[in-house]
């Protein structure tokens, strides 16, 4: 069950599985420095996940000059009417701890999106809370309302930082697998999986790493499951505005799931920003409490100026979301296309901007020699999947593509696989 693909491949990470601390002794004009190994110490919580994919794989690419497929940030700006308004935010002296659950203004401004989004209203002082990022919205929303030994359903294959919080709040973790082609939720598994031992369930709708969208006939079973189990969902939205071939839904919107819905989101994803680290969760004020009593002792309070410019980015018009959509559909269809070109299996991607593909075709043993392989020879970067697994072996005929960057760039790295790249 332990997630153990990192120490399967260790030429992949050799350089970044082994940290040296060193202890220099204190000196004199005539003493020499010295240095002190020592080994590497961690909680036993944490050590099975060592450094990050999404950071070996960076790392990697700098070191081969190799276009960078693979980390799910864009290498082109947010729209300057929000830069703008941060930047007005600190010269207005916006610039102190802001209230811990986050600027009134863009409490509100949540509030405002998720009404017109999901048509719920919810009140933005008692059951919103701002976070630093949605990772913290998620942190903070496990570590408040699961105990020791609680269990949690996840979908596999998911964002890694969904087990690694679960294993900090020590959880005990069910998982159901999502299959290629369409990644369909197993219904029967999943039902004989919930009980009334489960205390909760954690969804990502639009799916990160798949481009899966969970259908309103997947969340309703969801839903049912939950209310007849009383059974709480944590569902993670930040990809709500890349929804491209269906309507996005919200589990919270389901009768009867709002009060037992935590739904968490993120400025980063929608407005190409993602180093501002502003995200939030919305739930009920019995699961607000929570949410907030771990927030407090996590990061209290997230940037102000920040928040204040995220208020401003939410109340954008809806031209803004159209032109959005419009443009990831072309960056897709470039990435896409190509991929097929150059030979790979593509699965369907209906919302995020991530593609999955099998690379097979091309003769590697596992997705992650696979992406040694064409981080080193060819020189584009994805992300192999096993890492998303609780069980490496399942993700190991999938690799991982982004689409968020821009054109010319896309191009290049479709070109550079048509050029070395060889089906065997």
């Amino acid at each position: 069950m332990l997630r153990e693909s990192c120490n399967l491949y260790p030429s992949l990470v050799a350089t970044m599985s082994t940290v040296s601390t060193e202890n220099a002794a204190v000196t004199t004009q005539n003493e020499a420095t010295q240095k002190t190994h020592h080994p590497v110490q961690v909680a036993k919580r944490l050590e099975k996940f060592k450094t990050t994919i999404f950071t070996q794989m960076s790392s990697l690419a700098i070191k081969h000059g190799a276009i960078n497929l693979g980390q799910g940030f864009p290498n082109f700006d947010g729209p300057e009417f929000v830069k703008e308004a941060a930047i007005q935010a600190i010269k207005d002296g916006k610039n102190q701890y802001a209230r811990g659950v986050g600027v009134p203004e863009l409490n509100n401004a949540i509030s405002e999106r998720f009404k017109k989004d999901t048509g719920l209203l919810v009140d933005p002082d008692k059951e919103v809370t701002v976070t630093s990022g949605c990772t913290e919205a998620i942190a903070a929303t496990i570590l408040g309302l699961i105990n020791p030994g609680d269990e949690v359903i996840l979908f596999a294959p998911f964002y890694d930082s969904y087990e690694a919080t679960l294993s900090m709040a020590g959880a005990n973790v069910k998982c159901i697998t999502l299959r290629p082609p369409d990644f369909a939720v197993p219904i029967n598994e999943l039902k004989h999986t919930v009980s009334k031992n489960t205390r909760a369930i954690l969804i990502n709708t639009p799916h990160n790493p798949t481009g899966k969208m969970f259908t309103r006939e997947e969340l309703s079973v969801i839903a049912s499951l939950c209310i007849e189990n009383d059974v709480l969902v944590f569902t993670d939205e930040v990809y709500d505005k890349l929804a491209f071939e269906m309507d996005h839904i919200s589990m919270a919107s389901l009768p009867g799931m709002y009060e037992r819905t935590v739904t968490m989101n993120s400025l980063g994803k929608t407005f190409s920003l993602t180093g501002w680290k502003i995200g939030w969760a919305i739930a009920p004020p019995h699961l607000t409490w929570g949410v907030r009593q771990a927030h407090s002792f996590l990061t209290f309070a997230t940037s102000t100026p920040m928040q204040w410019a995220t208020s401003v980015a939410l109340r954008a018009p809806d031209s803004y979301f159209v032109e959005l959509k419009r443009d990831y559909l072309e960056k897709k269809a470039i990435l896409v296309d190509g991929l097929k070109a150059v030979g790979f299996k593509v699965f369907p991607s209906s919302g995020t901007y991530f593609v999955v593909v099998d690379h097979t075709p091309f003769g590697l043993e596992n997705d992650v020699a696979f992406c040694e392989y064409l981080i080193k020879e060819v020189g584009v970067v994805a992300i192999p999947t096993s890492v998303f697994y609780l069980n490496p072996e399942d993700g190991k005929n999938l690799v991982r593509f982004t689409f968020c960057k821009d054109e010319g760039t896309l191009k290049a790295a479709v070109e550079r696989m048509k050029e070395k790249l060889v089906r065997k």
